[in-house]
């Protein structure tokens, strides 16, 4: 499973990456937007800052709203950096860009998924990622675990390449749950990360550890 952070913040991406198991970032503009990141310059320049504190895969996302205007953001994007793939709307139009990409061997990560039947387009469109939004379903009552495994299933039906991004993962269980199911990528939060570090035998094992170091080496 690879482990992605949902962030625009280099101080984050920079521990996440210390830490040793970072895949990936994923970005979008209310990330941006809540780093004080703005202006087209400012948001180009800030995907090339990220691309060069990680190893793997950024997902930078088009504004725009029709398929031209994906076009030719995505194409800009894509023209920034080889780890950027380009992340687009689970819309008609976004379907079709990603199609487009597809064809022109540009990666793609298909947002904003909340159904099997999104999913499958997506992969029907040659998307390299489907991020389906786990949290966001929870949030009204919707089991968002549910659908990773429909999809999971589906694409296991078929063999499409097409990776389960697990979106808007909120804490660990997601984490864990998402593994079990078979996510390909999960991307949260770094605190979502290093809750999978915590256990309280953990912590007692290790002071027991070092109290017998201290007492047999005085």
């Amino acid at each position: 499973m690879k482990f992605f952070i949902d962030t625009a913040n280099l101080a984050q991406i920079k521990e996440a990456q210390a830490l040793g198991v970072l895949d990936g970032v994923t970005t979008n503009p209310s990330l941006m937007a809540k780093e004080g990141i703005t202006g087209k310059n400012n948001i180009l320049k800030h995907y090339v800052d990220i691309c060069n504190l990680v190893d793997g895969d950024v997902s930078a996302e088009v504004n725009a709203l029709d398929f031209e205007g994906m076009v030719k953001e995505g194409e800009e994007l894509a023209d920034l950096h080889e780890q950027i793939v380009v992340k687009l709307p689970m819309t008609k139009e976004g379907v079709m860009a990603a199609k487009y990409f597809s064809d022109k061997g540009i990666r793609t990560n298909v947002t904003l998924v909340f159904s099997a039947g999104q999913a499958l387009l997506a992969a029907k469109a040659g998307a390299t990622y489907v991020s389906p939004f786990i949290g966001r379903l929870d949030d009204v009552s919707t089991d968002g675990l549910a659908l990773i495994e429909e999809i999971r299933q589906i694409y296991d039906n078929y063999g499409f390449e097409t990776q389960i991004l697990a979106a808007s993962v909120r804490h660990t269980m997601h984490i864990m749950n998402c593994a079990k199911i078979g996510a390909d990528v999960m991307t949260g939060p770094l605190s979502a990360i290093y809750g999978l570090l915590k256990h309280p035998l953990t912590d007692i094992g290790l002071a027991q550890f070092v109290a017998d170091f201290e007492k047999g080496n005085k």
